[in-house]
């Protein structure tokens, strides 16, 4: 059988996610919710009003009412299936991918994302011809509601401590959008928040013409000149849907991902803990810095650990609640807020924080660890697996601390340094992810592991 669904949703190019196959995604997409309320969204790539097309008409004609909420961030479009009561998002985004990718990300009534299995399900009807179009007079009814972005804020601003907001009016801060679809909720709130706002990149344009998409530290040097030269307060950017945030500090130091959770938790556990509530546990994949495990563990909270991927980070949250949740790219999760992973609501704490100290003051709190990552190709799971394979081998025979969570994670003896090599979900990639107390050891553990599994 064909196999469409990645870690978290279906991805392609436009040759491949054509609007052919979109149909009939969306038509089994739709049959799997059985056939209720829908909202779509997405973001601003230049195949977006295609595939949009493709995906209201595929869940129209087998019965699903359709509520488009236009161009708008992931964050928004799945804080609005609660409001909605909505059976299911479908979110047209690529999110971190270069403009010529595109996906279906697909998000239940729970807001819980669509794990690859799950998707699994979804696949069977579409190939198993289990379809059946809604009769002429039964064919969903098509809306749309503008008014998502403004709902997001006004939720966003409810939560926050409106006492720490009042201390931080006229901090500057500088905001790279990246072009994508935080130009649609981003500069507005922190407006509203009355911050001294910059902005960069914060056009929107499908083809990313200010960087990549994927705010890494490369991508963000213009963002990171511009803290420094406005003396801003800090740096805030974006992925192309606006789940996954960085920030830069007043001295214009790159604050990654890892570092974006592990702050967030210290808010989180902070605030719980001055307001007299128990800390519940904090949930995070295998990928993640042991720097989120310490943080955690100062507050008094245990740390869970799923595969990599939104799907999993949501699927073990309504199986047990925790404080908050995350990952290493700097998507966290709030349940105050959804299930989503919210990188507006991220940036918007640490604006609130600010009231407090400067960013890199608070960066201190964070224990240092370096991270190393890389990645070789492999088309094809069997080759994946195969390489995979020889890194569990190895760890047997040198009876070394492992788990398969995700791929093979191997915890070395000092307690500081681990390995994890995985096969991609979403592309033809094994990725090998190191960490250790100095850059150095990171480097020759990713070095190591990477001759083992090519052999």
């Amino acid at each position: 059988m064909a196999k469409f669904f990645g870690t978290n949703g279906v991805r392609g190019k436009f040759n491949e996610l054509d609007p052919t196959l979109t149909l009939k995604l969306a038509q089994a997409i739709g049959t799997y919710f059985k056939f209720g309320k829908i909202l779509v969204a997405g973001d601003c790539r230049l195949t977006g009003p295609t595939l949009n097309a493709a995906v209201i008409s595929g869940l129209s004609s087998v019965g699903c009412e359709v509520i488009d909420l236009g161009i708008v961030s992931a964050p928004t479009a799945e804080f609005m299936i609660e409001k909605t009561k909505a059976a299911g998002c479908i979110i047209i985004t690529a999110s971190h991918n270069p403009p010529e990718w595109n996906a279906l990300k697909v998000v239940d009534g729970k807001g819980v994302a669509v794990s690859k299995e799950r998707g699994e399900e979804i696949e069977k009807l579409m190939l198993d011809s289990k379809i059946k179009l809604a009769e002429w007079n039964k064919v969903g009814k098509i809306s749309k509601y503008e008014l998502a972005v403004r709902d997001h804020i006004d939720a966003i601003k409810k939560v926050l401590s409106s006492e720490k907001i009042a201390k931080i009016k006229n901090n500057k801060i500088v905001l790279d959008c990246g072009n994508g679809a935080a130009c649609t909720i981003a500069p507005k709130l922190f407006n509203e928040l009355g911050l001294d706002v910059l902005t960069i990149n914060s056009h929107m344009d499908g083809r990313f013409p200010g960087r990549p998409s994927e705010p890494t530290e490369a991508n963000v040097k213009e963002l990171i000149a511009a803290v420094k030269t406005a003396k801003a307060d800090a740096g805030i950017a974006w992925d192309g849907d606006g789940d996954r945030v960085i920030f830069v500090d007043e001295t214009g130091n790159y604050v990654i991902g890892d570092k974006v959770f592990a702050l967030s938790i210290i808010w989180k556990l902070a605030a719980q803990k001055t307001n007299g509530e128990r800390n519940n546990d904090i949930i995070t994949t295998v990928a993640t810095s042991k720097a989120a495990e310490e943080v955690a563990k100062k507050y008094g909270a245990k740390t869970r650990f799923t595969a990599i991927g939104a799907p999993y980070l949501c699927e073990e949250f309504v199986k047990k609640p925790g404080a908050i949740a995350g990952e290493e790219v700097g998507g966290v999760i709030w349940p105050e807020m959804s299930l989503a992973k919210d990188g507006f609501y991220t940036a918007a704490k640490m604006v609130e924080a600010l009231s407090e100290k400067p960013l890199s003051k608070w960066l201190s709190e964070v224990p240092v660890y370096f991270n190393v990552k890389t990645k070789i190709e492999a088309f094809g799971d069997a080759k994946k697996q195969k390489i995979v394979a020889r890194v569990l081998n190895c760890a047997k025979k040198n009876k070394l601390k492992f788990n398969q969570i995700d791929g093979v994670r191997i915890d070395f003896p000092d307690t500081s340094s681990w390995v994890i090599v995985r096969a991609s979900g979403t592309e033809n990639y094994v990725r090998f992810f190191a960490e250790a107390k100095t850059e150095q050891k990171a480097k020759e553990l990713v070095e190591q592991y990477k001759k083992i599994a090519t052999g």
